[in-house]
């Protein structure tokens, strides 16, 4: 515990955060939730204060099945900083490369002809994939939070679901959905990619796993908030999964073979 306390301490004290002296987003105009959301992405390019050995540490907690680590050390950051969100851009930028080498890989293995097809695969696995469906989903998710779960108190200060700390939530589930549909779907193809049921099965199941687990891992971030009420809405999606999940295996559609060849072909 020690060892995780001290790790967070580090992240934290990685740069100056302007809100160390203010009460969060849940307090602030929408100009200054606009204006911290840009600095956060600038700091996308400022490598010398990211502290990737920590960031490192946060993913092996998620590709571990133990991702009340992670938020154990959220609910540290918004006793020391105020906030919830991370200010270290680091995962965001380990994840967008990880994502760039593995479409690369995918690109090459798979035969991908001309510079434009390879960039477009790349390119669009990080702009789109990851960072527009993160917007999305974190613009989509604060506003339900905000608009439909927030508890309402009496006589205490009114708190909202920063839009920085919903993009948080969708980068900690969509790592190891990375890990599920990028390297280890990637290894397994040669078996995924077969004329048969079980092939269809086994790339069914691991998709439907990705994403379920997405789903959880966005239970687990919004439950730590404690100003909300019946988080557990965020996984009813899980349910569409299961009847997508059955429903695929029994047309024998095999989800493996319609993203590569979409993607690839």
């Amino acid at each position: 515990m020690t060892s995780s306390l001290s790790g967070v301490v580090v992240e934290e004290n990685a740069a100056y955060s302007p809100r160390m002296a203010g009460g969060g987003f849940g307090m602030q105009s929408s100009s200054q939730q606009s204006g911290l959301i840009s600095e956060y992405f600038m700091r996308l390019f400022q490598f010398d204060q990211m502290d990737f050995q920590y960031t490192y540490s946060q993913m092996v907690s998620l590709c571990r099945c133990a991702p009340g680590e992670l938020y154990k050390a959220t609910q540290i950051r918004r006793k020391i900083k105020n906030q919830w969100a991370r200010d270290d851009p680091a995962f965001i930028v380990i994840l967008m490369g990880m994502i760039s080498i593995s479409s690369l890989a995918y690109c090459i293995t798979f035969g991908v002809h001309g510079i434009f097809h390879l960039l477009r695969v790349v390119v669009g696995s990080v702009l789109v994939d990851f960072l527009g469906t993160g917007c999305f989903m974190a613009t989509a998710t604060s506003f339900v939070a905000n608009r439909y779960l927030r508890v309402q108190r009496v006589m205490t200060t009114e708190q909202q679901v920063e839009w920085l700390y919903a993009f948080d939530i969708h980068c900690n589930g969509f790592f190891p959905l990375f890990v599920l549909l990028y390297p280890v779907q990637f290894f397994l193809s040669p078996l995924l990619l077969q004329p048969t049921f079980l092939a269809t099965v086994l790339s069914n199941t691991l998709y439907a796993l990705a994403f379920i687990y997405y789903h959880y891992i966005t239970v687990l971030g919004y439950s730590v908030l404690p100003f909300l009420r019946d988080q557990n809405r965020f996984f009813y999606p899980v349910g569409l999964i299961l009847v997508a999940y059955f429903f695929a295996c029994v047309v024998n559609f095999n989800m493996s073979q319609f993203v590569l060849y979409w993607y690839l072909g």
